[in-house]
């Protein structure tokens, strides 16, 4: 019998640690039943993840797949006694996307990835494997390249992501964009921020924070002008720490829709093809900079308290563990562990 205090928000896994950073001269892939098979073994006094959310790419799930494909997906992930959550779109160039800010036909590309990823979002709720989430995207762009023209490239990341969210109403979904310090109009929180009002989307386009990521916004990597922590800062004052990300939470959270469990060193790192940014680390990690509970209640609760209730689910995201660290069934057992933790924390029924 699960001991876990409360039953929601469901606890999922993500399945692109095992892609993410992987290949290009990295170590290799780590396929999807692999990442299944141990997520599903994971076991804390009773307590299993609920779900898992994908990333619509192979060596996993491929942007193309057929009905039939689809459907032995939702059978393999069911037999495991899982659902799916959210999805991430490929919208990047080296997996068929494009620039959010490109010219006409990278932006084509980039819609026709978001097109795609929705269709499989909504044939996964047909077949009943999937009854909540979201769809993840970026700007697919860099901040260098964005600061050539910071106003004229944000004005067309947010017509991109409108024509974006027209495609997910048509078919029944929501988009999440990651902020994360490594895309364009998205690497800072103040430009994270003026991007979702500028797109203005709110019942369709939210944000995706990432605990990880939004720890990074409070350093300025890439975007000096919104950095909150002092320069030399002295990790040991967390109260410093606590209200830079209060801050940024402040402004984020009331456009928060999915949520991201993870911790960070406080450095930039990476690896294959996904470079330059927060590398996650494990939970018991000696670096790691958060209290991760704590951490997590300052974007699953609203000022005043309450739980925010604006997510169906949480995931942890462990980009770039090496694959020891991955095969690991233990490594699955202390990330559970954690979540419920959170939950315990910050959930409810």
């Amino acid at each position: 019998m699960s001991t876990s205090r409360y039953k929601a928000p469901a606890i999922h896994n993500a399945m692109w640690p095992g892609i993410v950073g992987k290949g290009s001269g990295a170590e290799p892939a780590i396929d999807l039943d692999t990442m299944l098979g141990l997520t599903a073994a994971a076991e804390v006094n009773g307590t299993k993840f609920d779900g898992v959310d994908l990333f619509l790419s192979l060596p996993h799930t491929d942007i193309d797949s057929t009905d039939d494909e689809l459907k032995r997906l939702a059978d393999k992930i069911a037999g495991h006694g899982l659902v799916a959550g959210s999805l991430v779109a490929p919208v990047w160039p080296p997996t068929g996307g494009g620039s959010a800010m490109g010219s006409a036909e990278e932006r084509g590309r980039f819609l026709i990835q978001v097109r795609k990823a929705c269709a499989i979002g909504q044939k996964l709720r047909d077949l009943g494997i999937r009854r909540y989430g979201v769809v993840r995207i970026d700007s697919s762009a860099g901040p260098a390249e964005w600061a050539e023209n910071p106003g004229e490239n944000t004005k067309r990341i947010a017509e991109t992501f409108r024509k974006a969210c027209a495609i997910a109403e048509d078919h029944g979904e929501r988009l999440a964009a990651e902020g994360e310090i490594c895309w364009g109009g998205m690497h800072g929180w103040t430009h994270m921020v003026e991007l979702l009002e500028l797109v203005d989307r709110p019942k369709t386009l939210g944000f995706q924070a990432d605990m990880a990521h939004t720890l990074l916004y409070t350093l300025g990597y890439n975007s000096p002008e919104s950095r909150l922590l002092p320069q030399e800062y002295d990790w040991s004052d967390k109260t410093v720490l606590t209200r830079a990300l209060r801050q940024i939470a402040g402004a984020l959270r009331p456009w928060t829709i999915d949520f991201h469990v993870a911790q960070n060193d406080g450095t930039v790192k990476g690896s294959g093809s996904h470079d330059k940014t927060g590398r996650h680390c494990p939970p018991d990690d000696p670096n790691g900079k958060m209290n991760i509970v704590e951490a997590a209640g300052i974007w699953m609760r609203n000022d005043d308290g309450a739980p925010t209730r604006a997510y169906d689910h949480i995931c942890w995201d462990g980009c770039m563990f090496p694959n020891a660290m991955m095969t690991s069934p233990d490594t699955w057992v202390k990330i559970l562990a954690t979540m419920i933790q959170v939950r315990d924390a910050h959930g409810w029924d």
